[in-house]
């Protein structure tokens, strides 16, 4: 039986008077591939923040390998082996592909030069090391959000969370991403992935959870949350791409 990674436990997050994440539960078993869903406002970036320590739970507590990590700051977070990609992606200003992601290894290879081996690693691992001396800026939307992955997999994650990395990608770039996904969840990573694009989801993950307005109204197999009427209705007039 798989051993739950990340226990969420009855979280909430209240900015003022409104419940952005309202009293939610559900786990990520080691090695899965959990997908988070929801319609827009659903509450799932917001979710995303609070386990990754930009945002402090308002209730409840979040479990990472059996310890307490609520409301750890970020850093801290990654050295306890959590890293994450951001929705909007943003390389470091006027530096290389390469340089980009030999920052990120610096948290685990404080020397320069083993920073830069196991960034050249990450890269050949990525589908991006034909383009580690390039400004980072000058990639495609594809390229950076390859890169972001790159960054979060510098940081020798054991869970890692990926915010909508196919959203706005061409059908062959996005079929390409889910192929890295997939590689990452094989080298042992565990994944929490927030996507809009249905068929990514549905296509790739152990389990899914849907929120709706904060709350968790569906949990299952993909097969199952996709009949599930409860979840048709959240979505009606949604997007299913």
């Amino acid at each position: 039986m798989k051993e739950p990674i990340l226990k969420i436990d009855d979280v909430s997050k209240v900015f003022g008077g409104l419940r952005a994440v309202d009293r939610v539960t559900f786990e990520v078993n080691q090695g899965e591939i959990v997908g988070l869903i929801g319609p827009n406002g659903a509450g799932k970036t917001t979710l995303f923040n609070v386990i990754s320590g930009y945002y402090a739970p308002t209730e409840g507590t979040i479990t990472f390998q059996g310890r307490d990590i609520s409301g750890l700051p970020p850093y801290r977070l990654a050295r306890e082996g959590i890293g994450r990609t951001f929705q909007i992606v943003k390389p470091f200003v006027g530096l290389t592909v390469l340089e980009n992601v030999v920052i990120a290894s610096f948290l685990k290879y404080p020397r320069m030069a083993d920073a830069e081996v196991n960034a050249e690693r990450i890269l050949e691992f990525t589908g991006l090391i034909e383009k580690k001396d390039e400004s980072a800026q000058g990639l495609t939307l594809a390229g950076r959000k390859r890169l972001e992955i790159s960054k979060a997999m510098a940081l020798e994650p054991t869970l890692l969370l990926l915010d909508e990395v196919v959203a706005g990608l061409n059908p062959t770039e996005a079929d390409k991403t889910i192929e890295l996904i997939l590689k990452v969840r094989d080298q042992g990573v565990t994944i929490l992935i927030v996507e809009h694009i249905m068929r990514v989801i549905m296509n790739i993950s152990d389990q899914v959870v849907v929120l709706n307005y904060g709350q968790k109204i569906a949990e299952g197999k993909p097969d199952e949350v996709a009949k599930n009427p409860t979840v048709i209705e959240a979505y009606l007039g949604e997007s299913q791409a």
